[in-house]
């Protein structure tokens, strides 16, 4: 498999980060990651993660300095990021202020924590509704996250009752993937940073079809299931005669 190269120079490269793969290799050693892929062609230093459900931008280093510098940027809060998810209803433009916190018994589940958790801020924006499941409305709608806590996004949208469609840990059931190759539909969209040598402004764009083919495969879900409970309606009237 090749990832998508979406800016390279001297030092630093960024690339599309696929769905469902590991930004870093884990303990399962027959899942791919990000991180070991690209080492077949290039040498890079890790800068930051992205959650292993989460597509986009994401970027390496190719030299400790350059490494050191972008992660410092990240710790200051230099780097801006925007990410576009579709959730079940339409949220609110707002501020939501949560504190986080692992959930140590329900790893790798993080939970809200007012006495314990760390702060924690994303600016949500609603753009555009994109089809309706069974009444429910999916919207596209744009994340700024201020701050950069495990699962930030997705356990923020659950928790003002807007998850991510196809969200495992954190969306209700009937929202959740159905099958293995389920896509979370949350994807890091837009990055933008100072060059860690030249000081320049550089902003990446990670192309994405969350407004197309990723939605469209659930409303295929949602047709099914009307059909499935029609059939299961029409069974019931038979064995009741």
């Amino acid at each position: 498999m090749q990832l998508q190269i979406l800016y390279e120079d001297a030092e630093l490269i960024a690339i599309n980060k696929p769905c469902n793969m590991l930004s870093v290799p884990g303990r399962d050693s027959t899942m791919q990651s990000c991180t070991a892929l690209l080492s077949t062609a290039y040498q890079v230093l890790v800068v930051h993660r992205l959650d292993c459900a989460t597509s986009g931008a994401m970027l390496y280093a190719k030299s400790k300095q350059s490494q050191a510098r972008l992660q410092q940027a990240f710790r200051r809060r230099q780097v801006s990021k925007l990410y576009h998810a579709v959730t079940v209803g339409r949220p609110d433009q707002a501020l939501i202020d949560l504190p986080l916190l692992t959930d140590w018994p329900n790893r790798p589940k993080q939970k809200i924590d007012w006495l314990a958790g760390k702060p924690a801020q994303t600016l949500i924006k609603p753009l555009r509704e994109l089809t309706k499941i069974d009444h429910n409305e999916l919207w596209l709608v744009e994340l700024r996250p201020i701050t950069g806590r495990t699962h930030q996004l997705r356990l923020h949208l659950a928790a003002i009752g807007f998850p991510i469609v196809g969200d495992e840990l954190y969306a209700p059931e009937r929202w959740r993937g159905s099958t293995p190759d389920s896509h979370l539909l949350l994807h890091a969209r837009e990055i933008y940073f100072e060059h860690p040598t030249t000081r320049k402004s550089i902003g990446i764009v990670a192309p994405a079809c969350l407004a197309a083919a990723l939605v469209s495969r659930w409303r295929e879900i949602g047709e099914r299931r009307k059909i499935e409970a029609k059939m299961f309606e029409k069974a019931q009237f038979t064995w009741g005669k």
